[in-house]
């Protein structure tokens, strides 16, 4: 078993910044690729960033390239999404989520075996 808590989530005008963080617990963090997802209301939960088990290659979606930037720590079993220049439209509630091991950074939420709780982003305009 692998136990994720996010932390980070608020509110945050246009513009502005927030670094989410998701502690792993449990089973080894480290020889697992984490994601980052979210869920916006009335919407499918879609995919962020990904990053392999050693942080060295990192993968996001277009709508967050540029602005961003997943990174982890595997002493701390931590995997941190610094986002800025943030818009209305990434409120959501984001989630992280751990892959098996041996996955290679999977954008699919099938892939991905554990799940954190969520920690809701409000963006105002």
């Amino acid at each position: 078993q692998v136990q994720l808590v996010e932390s980070g989530g608020g509110l945050v005008q246009a513009g502005g910044s927030l670094r989410l963080s998701c502690a792993a617990s449990g089973r080894t963090f480290s020889p697992r690729a984490m994601g980052w997802f979210r869920q916006a209301p009335g919407k499918e939960r879609e995919f962020v960033a990904a990053i392999s088990r050693g942080g060295a290659s990192t993968n996001y979606a277009d709508s967050v390239k540029g602005r961003f930037t997943i990174s982890r720590d595997n002493a701390k079993n931590t995997v941190y999404l610094q986002m800025n220049s943030l818009k209305p439209e990434d409120t959501a509630v984001y989630y992280c989520a751990s892959a098996p091991p041996g996955m290679y950074m999977p954008i699919l939420g099938i892939n991905y075996d554990y799940w954190g709780q969520g920690t809701q982003v409000t963006v105002s305009s």
